[in-house]
């Protein structure tokens, strides 16, 4: 397997090696961090919708962090329709810092100086786009 270039995508690829899926860990994380996330999901067909949520939002976390076709404005689509949610801005961002989390805690030692520097500009550049409008 070729590894990217890009420490975003590269971090992907190394926890996609350790794990088959994300998204019990990201959620575990996100609803010990911020408990008051849970009661946003109904119990019927939660998981589905999880797994749905993560892999959008690690979609456009990849568009983001290379050529911005056109993906990575889904961040602002969802801003607006999480704030018809109730979900607060900050809620919203958190997510992704729980993904990065997650992400480190997979990749353990092979977390590198350099993938740590993408990860906090990307959350820095998509906390500016999230805050920018009424945050």
């Amino acid at each position: 397997m070729m590894s990217s270039a890009n420490p975003i995508e590269r971090s992907f690829e190394l926890a996609a090696a350790r794990c088959d899926d994300l998204t019990p860990l990201v959620y575990r994380r996100l609803f010990e961090a911020h408990p008051e996330a849970a009661a946003m999901f109904r119990t019927e067909g939660s998981a589905l919708i999880k797994g749905s949520m993560l892999a959008l939002t690690i979609e456009a976390i990849l568009d983001f962090a290379s050529e911005r076709r056109g993906n990575f404005r889904m961040i602002e689509c969802e801003v607006a329709s999480h704030d018809a949610y109730g979900t607060s801005r900050d809620l919203f961002v958190a997510f992704f810092t729980v993904i990065a989390g997650t992400l480190h805690e997979i990749l353990g030692a092979e977390w590198t100086f350099e993938i740590d520097a993408a990860w906090q500009k990307l959350l820095r550049d998509i906390e500016h786009i999230v805050m920018r409008d009424g945050g």
